[in-house]
């Protein structure tokens, strides 16, 4: 098999193991907000992210999220895609080019921190601009919520979702059979 054809097999086992998690795993971490689920989806486009680099983690969000949003998310439409194009593009853009300029188990640590507080950053503003559009919210409720809901769940589903790829990446990355070239990651 070519590398070219081999990268876009590896690909598409990510973007279905991010379909199917997402459409098994699922649920509020918020009573008060029941819209805001958390899910695992981004785990194996985190993965893909640090075996294919920055790009080819926005090129499998792009086509994860089109794919989750006309099937398993289809209630929240075309915003719904954009939403999750832009909440994980931003962790994989961070994340990914810190790791692919450090690529060692502390450069992997940096750069999903800092991916998850981008990702929460990006949110904050998302939550701004489409809330209001797609619940017909007014902006001064989802003000309101900024701290005591979208903020905090926004941490707690990048954390734990960084803290899933940080310990499934290399097994991950093996099973697919993609050779881990760093050798720091190990350690």
């Amino acid at each position: 098999m070519n590398v070219k054809t081999k990268t876009i097999t590896q690909m598409a086992v990510l973007a279905a193991m991010s379909i199917l998690l997402v459409y098994l795993i699922h649920f509020p971490i918020f009573p008060a907000a029941p819209f805001l689920e958390y899910d695992p989806a981004d785990i194996p486009i985190l993965i893909g992210t640090f075996m294919f680099g920055p790009l080819g983690g926005l090129v499998l969000t792009a086509v994860v999220s089109i794919l989750q949003g006309l099937t398993v998310s289809s209630a929240s439409g075309i915003i719904g895609i954009m939403m999750h194009f832009f909440a994980t593009g931003s962790f994989v853009l961070v994340a990914g080019n810190i790791y692919k300029k450090h690529r060692t188990r502390k450069g992997a640590v940096v750069g999903l921190l800092f991916g998850a507080l981008a990702m929460t950053i990006t949110m904050v503003i998302w939550n701004l601009i489409f809330t209001p559009l797609f619940m017909g919210t007014p902006i001064e409720a989802v003000i309101a919520m900024l701290i005591p809901v979208i903020i905090p769940f926004n941490l707690i589903k990048t954390g734990v979702n960084a803290l899933i790829t940080f310990i499934v990446y290399k097994s991950v990355s093996k099973v697919l059979g993609m050779e881990i070239k760093e050798t720091k990651l190990a350690e």
